[in-house]
C-alpha cells in the first residue's frame, strides 16, 4: 500500500488552499490595495511559482529567503517554497545590509524574494546565497516572480508532513548574533486552533486586518486562521502608522478581527468617534507591549461590547502561549492570562524546581506549538530545552487565580513598539566606537512606544564624550533604525558587582532621574 496521499487531504495550509480553491474558488483570501486575491487565484499563483522555483532548482529542504514589505506575494513566496518542502525564511526589511547577509549565510538560503523597494539591497546582497542564487523581484515590469507567478498551475507533487519544517524565524541574538527558530506545519496548525478559538473565527464572513510587519510571526501566526477557516486576510501597507488610514481601512473593508500593538491603539482610541468607524469589528487584539489602564479603559470606551483579548507568548512558541480574554482586561490589568489548552507550563527557580504560586520564577513551556530548535545551533538548541522543558527567559508571577504577570525578562529584552530589541546586540555595535571605552544598553519608558534604548557610555576620552548623534550615525550602516539608542547617558564608569557584571538596576535607577544628550 503507498503511502502517497491525494492533494488537499493533509492538514497544513497549502492543503486548505486547495479545499478552499476548490469549494469556493471566487471567494476573497487576501486583499491589498483595493485588488483582491481569490482562493483560485492564491492556489494558481502559488503553483506557477513554486514550479518556477523548481525549474531552477529549489527542492526540498532547501531555504527560501523573503525580503518584502507586507503585500499578498510574500505570503504566495512562503506559499511557495513550502509547497516544494522548502523553508521559508522571512527577512526583516528594516536591518541593515549586514544583518540581511548574516542571515542569509546562516541559513543557506538558494533564492531570495523581494519586492521592487528593496530590489538594490537584495541586489548588493545576492552574493551570499548558497547554491544556485537566485533572485526574484516583485513589483517591476520585467519580475522574475511576477512573470512566474502568472505561468501556469502545477501538480504539487511533494508530500509535505506535519513535522516538516515550515519556517525559520530570525530573533533578535543576545550575544549580537539572530538565531532562527525552527518551526513546523504542525506548530503553524496549533497556533492555528488557538487563535480561532480566542479570536473566535467561527462565522464565514470573517476578516482579519493583518496589520503587523509579515516578517513577524505575529503577522504569519495571525494569517494561518484564516487560511484554514476561509475567511479573508486584509493586508495593511508597510509604513508609518497613521490611525485615519487606519481606521479608514477598519471602515471600508469591513474589519471583524484585528492586532495591533498598544501604540497603535493609543494612536486609535484617540481619534473621535473611532467605534463608528469600526462597525463590523467583533474582536479587537493586542500585545507584544504592556497596555495601561486608562487605553484598556479607552478601549473598551471606543469599541463597546467588542472583546478585548490580550496574546503573549514567543517566536519560538509559534507564537502564543497564554491569553488574557476580554472579560478580564480591566480586573487583571498587566496579566498576561492563562496558558492556552496546547501549552503546559512550569514556573521554576534556576535548579528547575517549581516556585511556590506567588513567587518569581522562569517560565517554561511544553507543547506541539514548541520549535523544532534552533537553525545549526545545536548547543543553543539544548541550553534552551534544559531539563525537558523550552526555557523561555521570562520571569514570572502567578496569581491565586492562575493568572500570570511578567516581571521582567532575563535576557534583557526592550519592547519597543511592539520590536524586539536586545541590549547585549545593541552594545556590541556600540563598543566598536573609538569614542567608546565601554557601553551598557537598558530601557527607558517612551510615551509613544512604550519603552527606547539608552546608551550608557563611559568615553574613551572624558573631555570629548560621543554626541547621541555619533552613535546614531555609527549604527546607521550596522544596526537597524529601531534598535539604535534613543538617548545618551555618559557616565564616569558603569556599576559593577564582584564578578564584574553591570548591575542595569542601578542604571535604570539613574534614567528615572532625568536623562538629556549626553549627561544627567
Amino acid at each position: 500500500m503507498t503511502s502517497a496521499r491525494p492533494p488537499g487531504s493533509g492538514q497544513h495550509w497549502l492543503d486548505q488552499i486547495d479545499r478552499h480553491a476548490h469549494l469556493t474558488p471566487e471567494r476573497a483570501a487576501l486583499a491589498f490595495g483595493g485588488v483582491v486575491t481569490t482562493w483560485a487565484d492564491l492556489r494558481r499563483r502559488v503553483s506557477a511559482l513554486a514550479g518556477g522555483l523548481a525549474d531552477r532548482g529549489v527542492g526540498r529542504g532547501d531555504r527560501v529567503a523573503v525580503l518584502m514589505s507586507n503585500r499578498p506575494e510574500f505570503l504566495e513566496a512562503v506559499l511557495a517554497a513550502n509547497a516544494l518542502g522548502a523553508i521559508a525564511v522571512p527577512v526583516n526589511f528594516r536591518l541593515s545590509a549586514d544583518e540581511v547577509s548574516f542571515i542569509l549565510r546562516d541559513s543557506g538560503a538558494v533564492a531570495l524574494a523581494a519586492d521592487a523597494d528593496l530590489a538594490a539591497s537584495a541586489a548588493q546582497v545576492r552574493g551570499d546565497l548558497a547554491g544556485p542564487g537566485i533572485l526574484l523581484v516583485t513589483g517591476t515590469a520585467d519580475g522574475d516572480f511576477d512573470a512566474l507567478a502568472a505561468g501556469p498551475e502545477r501538480p504539487r507533487t511533494a508530500e509535505i508532513d506535519e513535522h516538516d519544517p515550515a519556517l525559520i524565524m530570525y530573533t533578535s541574538g543576545t550575544t549580537g548574533r539572530p538565531k532562527g527558530a525552527v518551526l513546523t506545519h504542525l506548530n503553524l496548525a496549533v497556533q492555528t486552533q488557538t487563535l480561532i478559538r480566542y479570536w473566535r473565527l467561527y462565522r464565514e464572513d470573517e476578516v482579519n486586518l493583518c496589520a503587523s510587519p509579515m516578517f513577524h510571526i505575529a503577522a504569519i501566526g495571525g494569517i494561518a486562521p484564516l487560511i484554514a477557516t476561509g475567511g479573508t486576510t486584509v493586508i495593511m501597507p508597510s509604513g508609518r502608522f497613521d490611525p485615519e488610514t487606519m481606521l479608514d481601512t477598519l471602515e471600508r473593508e469591513r474589519i471583524t478581527h484585528v492586532f495591533m500593538v498598544p501604540a497603535q491603539w493609543q494612536a486609535v482610541v484617540a481619534v473621535p468617534e473611532a467605534g463608528k468607524r469600526a462597525a463590523h469589528l467583533r474582536v479587537m487584539c493586542w500585545g507584544a507591549a504592556p497596555a495601561t489602564v486608562t487605553l484598556l479603559e479607552a478601549m473598551a470606551a471606543a469599541f463597546p461590547g467588542v472583546p478585548n483579548v490580550c496574546t503573549f507568548g514567543q517566536t519560538e512558541m509559534s507564537p502564543v502561549t497564554t491569553v488574557l480574554d476580554g472579560e478580564d482586561a480591566v480586573r487583571k490589568i498587566g496579566s498576561v492570562g492563562r496558558p492556552v489548552p496546547a501549552v503546559s507550563i512550569r514556573i521554576v527557580d534556576d535548579e528547575m524546581h517549581d516556585v511556590p504560586r506567588g513567587e518569581v520564577g522562569e517560565i517554561v513551556y511544553r507543547g506541539p506549538n514548541l520549535m523544532q530548535g534552533y537553525w545549526n545551533m545545536p548547543e543553543a538548541t539544548a541550553e534552551a530545552f534544559e531539563g525537558g522543558w523550552f526555557h523561555s527567559g521570562d520571569l514570572v508571577r502567578e496569581d491565586e487565580e492562575g493568572f500570570l504577570f511578567v516581571v521582567d525578562r532575563k535576557k534583557d529584552m526592550i519592547i519597543s513598539g511592539g520590536e524586539n530589541i536586545y541590549c547585549a546586540e545593541v552594545e556590541n555595535v556600540l563598543a566598536g566606537h573609538p569614542a567608546v571605552a565601554d557601553v551598557a544598553v537598558v530601557a527607558a519608558p517612551h510615551e509613544r512606544w512604550g519603552e527606547t534604548p539608552v546608551a550608557v557610555v563611559v568615553p574613551t576620552d572624558p573631555a570629548a564624550p560621543p554626541t547621541l548623534a555619533d552613535l546614531a550615525e555609527w549604527c546607521r550602516p550596522r544596526l537597524a533604525s529601531y534598535k539604535k539608542p534613543t538617548q545618551l547617558l555618559v557616565v564616569e564608569a558603569l556599576p559593577r558587582n564582584a564578578s564584574g557584571k553591570v548591575l542595569k538596576p542601578v542604571l535604570r535607577a539613574q534614567m528615572s532621574s532625568g536623562v538629556r544628550d549626553g549627561r544627567p
